[in-house]
This record gives C-alpha cells, sequence and structure tokens, in this order.
C-alpha cells in the first residue's frame, strides 16, 4: 500500500536525513521510533506529501508523491491519506460532527453525515458529536482527530504522536483503536512516535538513528 526508496531530505545547510526504507501493507502498522531530532515528524510529513523529498520514492500503490503537482497532491491527499496530528485542530466554532464532516466535504465535494456519525459512535464518541471541540478532554479530542482521519477511508493512516499525552490506559486504548480501524477499512497505518509504550504493542517496527 506504501512503499518508499531512497528518501533523502534536507532543511538548507543543516540537519539532512536519509531515511531507511519503509512498506506497510493494507491493514496492516508500522511503528516509526526514534530519539528527538531524529527525523520522526519529518519522515511523517514526507510520507503525507507536506513535504517534498530531495530525492527518493514515496508510493502509494501506483503513485509517486513526489512527482505530482501541488494542486494534484492536496487533492490526492484529502482523498487517499488521513491525518492524526500530534495537536488536535478542529474549527472550534463547529461541533465534533460538523468539523468531520467538513474533511468529507473538502475531499469530496459530498458530506458524509451518516458516515461521521458511525465513526464518532464507533469511537465511544456518540454523546459528545455535539458538542464543540473545546468541551472534549484531550482523549476525546484524539478520538475525534481519528474519526475525522478515517472519513474518506483513506488507503494510507498517518499518526504522529496519538498516545504522547495520554495516561497509560487511554494511551493502549487509542493505540488498539487505532489497529483495529486500520484492519478494518483496509488502511495502511504508520504511527510516529518516542512513546515507548507502544514498542511492545506492534511487532513490525523501525528506529530511526
Amino acid at each position: 500500500m506504501i512503499s518508499t526508496r531512497n528518501i533523502q531530505f534536507s532543511y538548507g545547510k543543516g540537519t539532512e536525513f536519509n531515511f531507511p526504507d519503509i512498506t506497510a501493507q493494507r491493514g496492516e502498522t508500522l511503528l516509526i521510533t526514534g530519539g528527538s531530532g531524529k527525523g520522526k515528524t519529518t519522515l511523517l510529513h514526507l510520507l503525507g506529501g507536506l513535504l517534498k523529498p530531495q530525492s527518493g520514492e514515496i508510493r502509494i500503490e501506483d503513485t509517486n508523491l513526489p512527482t505530482l503537482s501541488d494542486k494534484k497532491l492536496d487533492r490526492f491527499r484529502g482523498q487517499n491519506i488521513g491525518l492524526v496530528l500530534q495537536q488536535s485542530y478542529f474549527v472550534e466554532s463547529l461541533s465534533v460532527e460538523e468539523n468531520v464532516v467538513l474533511a468529507s466535504w473538502l475531499a469530496t465535494g459530498r458530506q458524509a453525515v451518516q458516515k461521521a456519525r458511525q465513526l464518532l459512535e464507533q469511537l465511544g464518541l456518540k454523546d459528545q458529536m455535539h458538542k464543540l471541540p473545546s468541551q472534549l478532554s484531550i482523549g476525546q479530542q484524539q478520538r475525534a482527530s481519528i474519526a475525522r482521519a478515517l472519513i474518506n477511508e483513506p488507503k494510507l493512516l498517518l499518526a504522529d504522536e496519538p498516545t504522547s499525552s495520554l495516561d497509560d490506559e487511554n494511551a493502549f486504548i487509542v493505540a488498539d483503536m487505532l489497529s483495529g480501524l486500520a484492519k478494518q477499512y483496509g488502511t495502511a497505518l504508520v504511527i510516529v512516535t518516542h512513546d515507548q509504550r507502544l514498542k511492545d504493542r506492534f511487532s513490525n517496527q523501525i528506529t530511526l538513528s
């Protein structure tokens, strides 16, 4: 589903990264770990098409992301890549349900209301969907972000430090939710984290050094 080859990226003359090749299939979870400054978030942004590498390939099925124009990349990302960022960004004036529906409308021009409600209910947010995001706990906001990332049934789901701000119980709940939903929707899941609690949770992992 996703594979990379010979990815290189640098921030000007300073930090330069040469990333190992990775691959993840439908329904499979890949854990990427590493210390601070090793490029975990940079790699996630490259996989999501938020950054372009200096060289190398990033393929989602038959599409090589670095070859797409900015306009085509934006459209491809909206339809095929789900992002769960370390900080949950919502339109604060919209309800939780409306934020999830907005993601479907921006990507497809359709408002997938029933799909949004189904996901939110599945993620234990049935009683929270009409609240504003600011009225949710951090753990609930994280689950709302997962619903938003999955609304378009992406081929690739990227999660950046999804458990770092959660206690042990909620960290494992969110990790298991992500993995289970990836299998359910046939989505390749890549989790980027320094959270050592997850290392025993997933057998498929690489460490950036």
